[in-house]
Parts: structure tokens; sequence; C-alpha cells
């Protein structure tokens, strides 16, 4: 009965959030008129600006990628027969 009251309340409270949101616009004023002048122009800034964004929204996956794949390799068990041990259970910890 908890877990199902706890799993109500993470459900009411995430509903909330989506709820309460509000949109907001990811630039300030300066950086996107700057933006929107230069890529009228031809200018790169446009270009580079979105190649930034890109760069920072991929580096916090990168980060956790390595470290998963170091953890991986660390902590997997090597050279374990399943069919020569005894019958009594398996710690995989």
């Amino acid at each position: 009965m908890k877990k199902k009251l706890k799993f109500l309340y993470l459900f009411l409270a995430f509903g909330l959030m989506l709820a309460a949101s509000a949109p907001a616009k990811a630039q300030c004023a300066m950086c996107s008129a700057t933006v929107e002048t230069s890529s009228e122009n031809g200018d790169s800034q446009a270009r580079g600006l979105n190649k930034g964004i890109m760069y920072l929204l991929a580096a916090p996956y990168l980060v956790i990628a390595v470290g998963g794949y170091i953890w991986y390799k660390k902590y997997r068990r090597k050279n374990v027969d399943l069919n020569n041990m005894p019958n009594q259970k398996l710690n995989l910890n």
C-alpha cells in the first residue's frame, strides 16, 4: 500500500511540474537579435552558435558514457564457468 501511495505522490508531483511549466526563450534578446541579423547577412555566427550549443549538449552524455565504460570494464567478472560451480546461490556482488 505504501508503495502505491509513494508512486501516486511521485506521479502527482511530476504532473504538477508539467502543468506549471511556462514557455521560455532559450536565448537572451541580444543574442537572438545578433543571430537573426547575422544570418540574414550571410555571416556564419548562427552556425557557430548552433555548433557551440550542440557541443555543450553532448559533453555530459560523453562523460557519462566514458564513466560507464570504465565501470563496466573494471567490475565485470572474467573467466567464470557456471557449469562447474556447486549447487549454491550465486552472489554477483
